[in-house]
């Protein structure tokens, strides 16, 4: 059940209505049946993993509070094994294999192209964060959920089950045993992050996607100005499609009193790449820094070199996180050496004590923006192409220019894209004019109520002509978000 379809418009108001009807406390074991069956709606069967992993992971953090000291780090341990192997078994089999074959293919001469064919469960690894997430904090001394229903509701809660963002269970348990109102004014901004949200993907992403599809599908034919294009489109893509589900994920949230953290804070002004991981999955990067950085970082001397290995291995994970495959990780390698040579930078730049006065400027402020942007662009070939063979070209051919456009039709083929394009550029347009004017995301300006200092008639305006060129350009077939897949 994808956010951007009719089934899901039907499915969110439903279940709004019949959480606020009934009496309190059958709202929790109604919002988890209805956790479960959207769920459902993607592969019934899946959902006995979910509910597994779910009474595991109950008991394990029952066990681990209750348990002497000297035994919580054995069932602590056990338990993130339980669910990294689950992961692993569903997620990294196939890879596993595949790389297994080829050493042996290498050392042989043949290569018996094993293969492991098994379902990759839906949002597995976004799931098995926050169940991991959960074992650390009962670990460290939180009290652990109580009611069975409540846990699992905290793992399956549907706005956010697919794609995130990745809850904290402490402040999520407090919003669970809280005895709700219904909060109008939350509501209507509820309604308004999932406008927003839907906008994004139809009206920009989906958009975006027609142009990175296209030369993706033979990037040999494309010059390096079109290819640029497409890492541009790709990075824009990316962007919206994700912050898009996060709105409507958040608005959902809203609809029943529920608020979940922000994901995305204006990531393409940042700096530096530490900056950039601050301002951009915000829910994957604390957890990555909480719960496997300092993990990492607290083995051993702790000096310099230890910072540089503990940021490099977190970063390649992240990689591995997204995707079963080598592009992914040398995508996280790609980051954690940008990391690396940041934090290198920032210790030479504090000696050189002679270019303070340029590093302060604005131009290098501009610099130092458009570096960043450049460099996630970049690596977003890698993380876009199917492999490295893929991956590699389109990168040289993006820096050594041997044709400007297309080779054979000089960027005839850029223009043969979508029909309704003439009347969606202007929208997207638009709408990215008032992001640039107001320099925050408009996601963020309903956040700040900026927009209810409007006038509501053009407040309605706005709304109503999202919705209607939505409902015009709607594809048949609207591609699923991007980070469903992992």
């Amino acid at each position: 059940m994808l956010f951007a379809s009719l089934q899901y418009l039907l499915f969110l108001p439903t279940v709004v209505l019949l959480y606020w009807i009934l009496p309190k406390k059958y709202r929790s074991p109604m919002l988890l049946a209805a956790s479960w069956y959207f769920y459902m709606s993607w592969c019934p069967v899946m959902i006995l993993l979910i509910i597994a992993m779910t009474v595991v992971n109950y008991f394990v953090g029952k066990r681990l509070h209750s348990a002497a000291k000297e035994k919580k780090r054995t069932i602590f341990g056990a338990g993130v094994i339980f669910n990294i192997l689950c992961l692993a078994i569903f997620k990294y089999s196939n890879f596993a294999a595949a790389n297994a074959s080829d050493v042996v293919g290498l050392f042989t001469g043949h290569n018996p192209h094993w293969t492991v064919n098994i379902l990759l469960p839906l949002a597995i690894s976004f799931f098995t964060f926050e169940f991991i997430h959960y074992l650390f904090e009962v670990y460290r001394g939180n009290k652990p959920i109580d009611s069975f229903v409540l846990f699992s509701l905290f793992a399956a809660f549907f706005p956010t089950q697919i794609a995130g963002p990745i809850k904290r269970y402490p402040d999520f348990v407090k919003q669970m045993n809280a005895d709700k109102q219904f909060d109008l004014p939350m509501f209507d901004r509820g309604i308004q992050l999932i406008i927003i949200g839907l906008a994004k993907k139809v009206l920009l992403a989906d958009q975006l996607a027609a142009i990175v599809s296209m030369i993706m599908t033979d990037p040999g034919s494309f010059g390096s100005i079109e290819l640029w294009i497409m890492a541009y489109a790709f990075t824009f893509q990316i962007y919206f499609d994700f912050s898009g589900y996060t709105d409507i994920a958040r608005g959902s949230a809203m609809l029943f009193g529920y608020e979940i953290p922000i994901n995305f804070n204006m990531p393409f002004v940042a700096k530096n790449m530490t900056e950039f991981w601050q301002r951009w999955h915000i829910s994957l990067s604390t957890w990555l820094r909480d719960y496997l950085f300092m993990p990492l970082w607290s083995i051993g001397s702790r000096g310099r070199w230890q910072t540089h290995r503990a940021t490099f291995l977190t970063m390649v994970i992240c990689g591995l996180w997204h995707g079963a495959s080598w592009n992914f990780v040398i995508w996280g390698a790609i980051h954690g050496l940008a990391l690396i040579v940041h934090r290198e930078f920032l210790d030479w730049r504090t000696r050189a004590k002679i270019f303070t006065s340029f590093f302060q400027g604005k131009l290098w402020r501009y610099f130092s923006i458009l570096l960043t942007f450049h460099t996630f662009c970049v690596s977003l070939v890698i993380f876009r192409a199917p492999n490295m063979q893929v991956a590699f070209p389109i990168i040289k051919r993006m820096f050594i220019w041997n044709h400007v456009f297309s080779p054979a039709a000089q960027g005839a083929q850029f223009l043969v894209l979508k029909p309704e394009l003439p009347i969606i550029v202007p929208i997207a347009l638009a709408i990215l004019a008032l992001l640039i004017v107001q320099n925050l995301p408009i996601s963020s300006l309903i956040e700040r109520k900026a927009f209810a200092n409007l006038p509501v008639p053009l407040r309605a305006a706005f709304y109503t002509a999202l919705i209607v060129a939505m409902i015009i350009f709607l594809p048949n077939g609207s591609p699923p978000f991007i980070y469903f897949q992992f």
